[in-house]
């Protein structure tokens, strides 16, 4: 099975993820999703395999979130839209296979995803 790590080099725990997947052993492929920008389909499916809602994901401690979008009302949609255009507002790391995923964050979430599977 393959596995992908959506990673950002910059953060210590992607980068934790990253080093925990190759001292396994584990087959993955690397999306730098800064550079490699998702769509809104794309992220939408990778919200459905970690079962989880665009907020959940969303880095609300990052500075663009606070001063232009943290007092309004937004939607999920629109959380999600807001993510495609600012990808540093998507919490990391996240590692997908065929069917299912996880929010890799603490890396306990890593260990635990990857033991069922």
């Amino acid at each position: 099975m393959e596995f992908t790590l959506y990673h950002n080099p910059r953060c210590k725990k992607s980068r934790e993820a990253l080093q925990f997947l190759e001292e396994k052993g584990i087959r993955f492929k690397t999306v730098k999703y800064l550079d490699q920008k998702l769509d809104p389909k794309a992220l939408a499916a990778i919200l459905s395999k970690i079962n989880l809602k665009p907020s959940e994901i969303l880095r609300k401690n990052e500075l663009l979130w606070k001063k232009d979008f943290s007092s309004k009302n937004l939607n999920e949609d629109q959380i999600l839209q807001l993510q495609v255009e600012n990808p540093k507002l998507i919490e990391r790391p996240i590692v997908t296979g065929p069917e299912s995923g996880v929010l890799a964050r603490p890396l306990e979430n890593l260990v635990d995803f990857l033991k069922g599977n």
